[in-house]
């Protein structure tokens, strides 16, 4: 950030980042390394908020807790827990709002890299991701450009293409959930042998359809097209 903060700044700035390190800090899943060196990012964040923003320096470790949060095992609905409550975040200062902004666009940028080790299981859970993508990414896009912020609303724009492109490549090669339909109930095994000459794969019917006992599964559900 090339921003000169001010003594306003700073006063405005220094809690919204110690309240965006606290919600990164619930999103450390792991207990070992990787989940000890995030909290300690954090922590330094939190401790010399003040001095890196009057430096100008927050920018990078923002990013770098984001970073190491991730690699401690953070998903995707954390990362985008905190990015709904960075959106909630009003501030008047101008250096606060960039601050902001900044690490809105860093929670984008991460939250694509945990997308590019998902694993999917149908096309419709590509298809429902791509459509909960469209507000926050839309969101970030008309801000940047409203600040008439070129370089970073290009940047928005290409990494939602890229995101977008990557997720519709994935979901071609994906089945899709079908709905299935028999005259009564039956076991799992049953139907899984009957809708894909396999009854290993009773415990997919059972788990897409919540079945209390996999010997009563009710007549109607939803199983992959293959």
């Amino acid at each position: 950030m090339t921003y000169t903060f001010t003594k306003a700044d700073i006063n405005e700035a220094v809690p919204l980042v110690q309240r965006l390190m606290t919600n990164l800090a619930t999103t450390i899943a792991d207990k070992g390394l990787s989940g000890s060196t995030a909290r300690t990012a954090i922590g330094d964040v939190m401790t010399n908020a003040p001095l890196l923003i009057g430096s100008g320096l927050i920018g990078p470790r923002i990013d770098t807790c984001f970073d190491l949060c991730r690699q401690a095992n953070a998903t995707l609905p954390q990362f985008e827990d905190v990015r709904r409550d960075l959106a909630a975040e009003a501030p008047y200062t101008l250096g606060a709002q960039l601050i902001r902004d900044y690490s809105t666009q860093i929670a984008l940028a991460h939250e694509g890299k945990i997308i590019s080790t998902m694993i999917f299981k149908s096309r419709q859970d590509v298809d429902a991701l791509i459509l909960a993508l469209q507000q926050p990414f839309g969101d970030a896009e008309e801000l940047a450009a409203d600040t008439m912020d070129a370089m970073v609303y290009r940047g928005l724009v290409e990494l939602h293409a890229a995101i977008v492109n990557y997720l519709t490549t994935t979901g071609q090669r994906l089945p899709m959930m079908v709905d299935y339909v028999f005259a009564a109930p039956l076991p799992t095994l049953v139907i899984s042998q009957r809708l894909y000459y396999d009854a290993s794969r009773y415990d997919e019917i059972r788990n897409e359809n919540k079945v209390v006992h996999p010997a009563f599964c009710p007549p109607s559900g939803q199983a992959l097209s293959f």
